[in-house]
């Protein structure tokens, strides 16, 4: 597959440095590396982003996840690999990377779900984790970035 266009955020000069700034003051916010990576790797799935899925696989196995549950992502509900805590982060990924899906955008029980587990700081971040993987998602998939490949190639 060959890109559309270039990274629209190495396009718009300050862009990818206001999306990874971004990025960075996620970080330190008790919600652990492991859990965004699954995060990162299910909206991926979900949206079709090759170049996001790839990335996010290989940092959640280069960080010390094992292929068993990164193979198992997309199929959660069914593994009982993953922890409570990692199960609420994932239906709560599914629900606001498919906002429109339903008509709360998303339901009580899954919010409150991560609620339960997660305090406010984690939850806010957590909710950002999501939100900024979905841009990236979409930037990436909108101009067909291919896996395997350094954006800017």
């Amino acid at each position: 597959m060959k890109a559309r266009m270039n990274q629209p955020a190495l396009v718009l000069p300050g862009t990818m440095d206001a999306l990874l700034a971004l990025g960075k003051t996620l970080e330190g916010t008790g919600l652990p590396a492991r859990t965004v990576h699954l995060v990162h790797l299910r909206a991926s799935q979900i949206n079709g982003c090759s170049f996001c899925v790839e990335m996010h696989a290989r940092e959640a196995l280069d960080e010390g996840d094992t292929i068993e549950r990164v193979v198992a992502v997309g199929a959660w509900r069914e593994s009982r690999r993953f922890t409570d805590a990692e199960r609420a982060a994932l239906a709560l990924t599914e629900e606001v990377t498919r906002i429109a899906d339903r008509p709360d955008a998303v339901s009580d029980e899954v919010w409150d779900a991560a609620a339960d587990i997660y305090d406010e700081k984690q939850l806010a971040a957590l909710t950002m984790q999501i939100a900024m993987i979905n841009v990236w998602n979409r930037l990436n998939a909108a101009t067909r970035q291919p896996a395997g490949v350094a954006p800017h190639e």
